[in-house]
C-alpha cells in the first residue's frame, strides 16, 4: 500500500472512530482544511456541514474558488459573510498574539452559532503538526499563536476532532495529489490578511493588500510552471510612509514587502532568489496600479530566524 493510501486511511479511521454525531467542518481553502473537507464528506455524508466563512480578510476570489471546489466534489457547505464581525473585533489591535487570538475567539463564535443551528456538537479542524509546534505549550516557546491552537478560547461547547494534527505539509501534497485535489495551491494562513497587515487592520488596508497580492500571485504563476512555483508568494503591507515621485509629483506613500519562498514542510526554509527582471515587473505593477504604495521591498529572510509569515 502507498503511503499516501495509509496515511488516507488512517485519517478516514480517525474520523469514523470521533465523529459520532452531526459535525461542523472549519474549511478556510487552504490544502489542508480542503483535504479534510473531502476526505471527513466521503466518511460523515450529510452529517457534516462544511463551513467557509468569509472574514473580509481572504485573497482576490478567494469565496469564488472555494465554492467552486466544494460543488465539483458534492459537499455539504455554507458560505458565512462575518466580515463586519472581524473588521469590529480587530479594530485598534496592533499586537500580533492579540490579533490572532482575537481571530480565533471570533472564528469559533460563528462556528458555535452555525453548529446549533445544524445540531452539531463535533467541530473538525484541519490542524497540522507546524500549528501546535509553533504555538507552543509544555516545554515548548511559543514562536506565533496559531488561531486554530493558541486562538482556541478555553471555554468551548463544541468537541474538537483534528485529524491531520501529526502531518507535515509534505503529507497534505502527498494525499491531495493521490485524491486528485490541487496540490498547486500556496499554504495560506488561517487569519489570512491579518497577519500580513502589520498595525492595525482595516477594510481600507485589506482592499489595499488583496490587490497588492494578486499581483505578485499573478506574476510569478504566469513567469513559472507549476513545477518551479516556490512554496509562497505573497505581500506584507507595512505601517511605513516614504517619499516618492508619481509622474512628476511628489508622494509620500506606503511600502509593502514581497516575500517569496521556498520550504518542503513549512518548519525551516530559504527566500526565493527570483529573477530581477521579474522582481521588476511586480514592483512596476504593484507601484503603478496602487498609487497609495510607492515603495516595494524584498524579503531575503530564511526560517529561521525568520518566520515565513510576518504575524
Amino acid at each position: 500500500m502507498e503511503a499516501a493510501e495509509r496515511s488516507l486511511k488512517e485519517i478516514e479511521d480517525f474520523i469514523s472512530g470521533h465523529l459520532k454525531g452531526k459535525g461542523i467542518l472549519a474549511c478556510s481553502g487552504g490544502l489542508d482544511s480542503t483535504l479534510l473537507a473531502v476526505v471527513a464528506s466521503r466518511v460523515a455524508g450529510e452529517r457534516l456541514l462544511t463551513v467557509f466563512v468569509d472574514t473580509g480578510l481572504m485573497r482576490l476570489n478567494e469565496k469564488e474558488r472555494v465554492k467552486a471546489i466544494f460543488d465539483k466534489h458534492k459537499l455539504n457547505y455554507r458560505i458565512v459573510d462575518a466580515s463586519e464581525e472581524f473588521f469590529s473585533a480587530l479594530r485598534g489591535v496592533t499586537d500580533p498574539e492579540t490579533k490572532r487570538k482575537i481571530i480565533g475567539a471570533k472564528f469559533i463564535e460563528v462556528f458555535e452559532r452555525e453548529s446549533a443551528d445544524f445540531g452539531a456538537e463535533y467541530l473538525l479542524q484541519g490542524t497540522i503538526a507546524p500549528d501546535w509546534i509553533e504555538s507552543g505549550g509544555s516545554v515548548r516557546d511559543t514562536i506565533k499563536s496559531h488561531h486554530n491552537v493558541g486562538g482556541l478560547p478555553e471555554n468551548m461547547n463544541l468537541k474538537l476532532v483534528e485529524p491531520l494534527r501529526d502531518l507535515y505539509k509534505d503529507d497534505i501534497r502527498e494525499i491531495s495529489s493521490f485524491l486528485d485535489l490541487p496540490t498547486d495551491v500556496q499554504p495560506y494562513p488561517g487569519p489570512g490578511l491579518a497577519v500580513r497587515i502589520i498595525g492595525e487592520i482595516t477594510r481600507k488596508k485589506a482592499d489595499l493588500l488583496r490587490s497588492v497580492t494578486a499581483i505578485v500571485e499573478e506574476e510569478v504563476r504566469k513567469a513559472l510552471l507549476p513545477e518551479q512555483r516556490p512554496w509562497q508568494y505573497f505581500a506584507v503591507l507595512l505601517p511605513v510612509s516614504t517619499t516618492g515621485v508619481h509622474g512628476d509629483k511628489r508622494t509620500y506613500g506606503g511600502t509593502v514587502a514581497v516575500r517569496v519562498f521556498n520550504s518542503i514542510d513549512g518548519m525551516s526554509g530559504t527566500f526565493t532568489r527570483l529573477d530581477w527582471e521579474l522582481l521588476d515587473r511586480i514592483s512596476t505593477r504593484i507601484t503603478n496600479e496602487n498609487k497609495e504604495i510607492n515603495r516595494v521591498t524584498y524579503d531575503i529572510t530564511n526560517k529561521p530566524p525568520g518566520t515565513i509569515e510576518w504575524e
